[in-house]
């Protein structure tokens, strides 16, 4: 009994320390001591974080062939790109608090993890590539940038490239909005129906409202997230808004009103019983996207084996001729 005792308060201690660190704007590597359930939603949110930049290659992949023109091709190539690299980042970040690529990789295809709920949706034109680079990495830019104050390095450090990449995403996005909207004719009409389509989603990015959101209190207080989902949905929509006013598009939103005492916009709240029937199952397009991570798992599988392979015999050459 007094062996527990002396552990618990050892833990209690250890607990305190790291408390005052965070309460000191202090940075977390990944020697230092924290506690089970800090690591516990570190994983759970980069990891997700990774998972949604790879599944988001799938969208906005499958228009690289049928883009209007060369330089829309090498934009979109060049951006699906990008995509890979954030989630490498990020699964490296991950890797760090004691998680392997296999078992994170496992639980998205297994259901037990989940990715962004914009990625479930079909880009069925090429005007909602605009809109999801527009809107969605608009949105993962808000996000990610209050991000980069988080208290886990690793993460914040993965960060820091990250944004900047997503930045010029959201503006690659914005620009293929505005040729479509200067136009005129059926592309403003393709480009308003991108609009429609992909502006819940893109609210519905920044997770349930903070009265719904399980884990957003504890990642608040520990640093993991520095804003609350309200705050950064709020300006998410204070900030495109006049985007989509300056190109004669219309927010498919009829309480949308300009708020003089708040300083910003009322819009309807989102619709949280769909953002948790799609986290739940997937979408339109989950089925589809799951099925593609899946596929390229398992096809690349002798490219890690070959890689692991060589990695292993430089070791052993490395040992050798020491």
């Amino acid at each position: 009994m007094e062996n527990t005792h002396t552990v618990d308060h050892e833990e209690a201690s250890r607990l305190a320390e790291f408390e005052r660190r965070i309460d000191n704007g202090d940075i977390i590597e990944p020697n230092d001591w924290m506690p089970a359930e800090y690591r516990r939603l570190l994983i759970r949110q980069i990891s997700q974080h990774a998972h949604s930049e790879v599944i988001g290659m799938l969208p906005e992949g499958n228009w690289i062939s049928r883009a209007p023109s060369l330089r829309r091709k090498l934009g979109l190539l060049a951006k699906v790109q990008d995509e890979g690299g954030h989630g490498l980042y990020l699964y490296a970040a991950a890797e760090t608090l004691g998680a392997t690529r296999d078992d994170m990789v496992a639980a998205l295809l297994e259901g037990r993890a989940k990715y962004s709920t914009l990625m479930t949706y079909p880009t069925v034109t090429w005007a909602d590539v605009g809109a999801v680079g527009w809107l969605g990495d608009g949105a993962g830019v808000i996000n990610q940038t209050s991000l980069l104050r988080t208290s886990y390095g690793p993460y914040a450090r993965a960060l820091a490239r990250i944004c900047m990449e997503e930045s010029f995403h959201q503006r690659q996005g914005y620009e293929i909005m505005c040729a479509m909207a200067d136009g005129g004719g059926e592309q403003r009409r393709m480009a308003q129906g991108a609009l429609d389509r992909w502006w819940a989603p893109a609210l519905m990015m920044f997770g349930p409202p903070d009265d719904a959101s399980p884990n957003s209190s504890l990642s608040m207080r520990w640093r993991i997230k520095r804003e609350s989902n309200d705050t950064l949905r709020q300006r998410f929509v204070d900030a495109t808004v006049p985007q989509a006013e300056a190109i004669g598009l219309r927010v498919p939103d009829p309480q949308l009103r300009w708020n003089e005492d708040k300083g910003g916009y009322d819009f309807t709240p989102i619709d949280t019983d769909e953002l948790l029937r799609v986290a739940k199952t997937g979408g339109m397009a989950g089925l589809d996207r799951l099925t593609a991570r899946r596929a390229a798992v398992e096809e690349g599988a002798w490219v890690r084996r070959a890689m692991l392979t060589h990695a292993r015999k430089q070791r052993l050459a490395a040992g050798e001729a020491a």
